[in-house]
């Protein structure tokens, strides 16, 4: 099903969607070298309860997981990628941290994620995380009423491609609203001028990601986190936007 929202719920979600974008500056801000993927997931899961908020990953038990997540936050580092699950894990100088995280508030989801570098960066990772930032701005450009999925895909890809990296098409971007995950799809690479038509009140989670020389993923033993085949450093951007009458949205900027 492809939701759109009314006026009075894309109101809703610029709330849900600031509250996603403060958390995550604010834990972007907390993370140094040694803190624990726990504590990160601990301070995720205060902040939730602290706006009146749910998490969208606590029972989240889609067909490719293990069981209900668990955990209010996914904490992928290095060569992690996507669905990266807390676990006792104090981070060092130099690790690639991606935080994604989606909450419902009044009924309404937002869904988000960014990647940095704790401590002392890498020149290659930066480079990652650049790509994915680009790609996303790209999309978002792209996106407006009257523009088709394939669009945004197009654009997404164009950038990643160009930029050097394998794009992955097992996942990618989403609808979102009253659920998480919702129809339509959106590939992180496609052609232009195919699919759905964007609609005033529809929301997307937009998500760039990549693998630095792969397109190939694994799964952990934890049944969750998902990894480069070869073992290779990982980047994701995400944010969710609202299409309007003038074009897009970016709903998930903090306060």
């Amino acid at each position: 099903m492809i939701e759109i929202l009314t006026p009075a719920e894309v109101d809703k979600a610029r709330a849900t969607g600031a509250l996603v974008g403060t958390i995550l500056q604010t834990l972007r801000e907390r993370t140094r070298v040694g803190t624990n993927l726990l504590e990160i997931d601990r301070w995720a899961k205060q902040m939730i309860e602290d706006a009146g908020a749910d998490s969208c990953y606590v029972d989240y038990a889609p067909s490719f997981g293990r069981g209900p997540f668990g955990h209010h936050i996914c904490t992928a580092v290095n060569d992690a990628v996507l669905h990266g699950l807390p676990h006792d894990r104090a981070l060092a100088d130099g690790d690639l941290l991606t935080l994604d995280l989606a909450v419902s508030l009044d009924g309404i989801a937002a869904d988000a994620a960014v990647s940095f570098v704790v401590g002392t960066p890498r020149a290659e990772d930066l480079a990652l995380i650049d790509a994915t930032e680009r790609a996303l701005a790209a999309g978002i450009a792209a996106a407006g009423p009257g523009a088709r999925i394939g669009d945004l895909s197009h654009a997404i890809g164009t950038v990643l491609e160009e930029a050097g990296y394998p794009v992955n098409v097992e996942f990618g971007g989403h609808g979102i609203g009253s659920t998480m995950h919702q129809d339509p799809h959106v590939s992180n690479t496609g052609r232009a001028g195919r699919g759905y038509t964007l609609r005033p009140g529809l929301l997307l989670a937009l998500e760039p990601w990549v693998m630095a020389d792969t397109d190939v993923l694994v799964t952990d033993a934890d049944g969750w986190t998902l990894r480069s085949a070869t073992g290779a450093r990982t980047a994701h951007t995400e944010h969710t936007i609202a299409i309007t009458e003038d074009g897009a949205e970016v709903l998930t900027l903090p306060r």
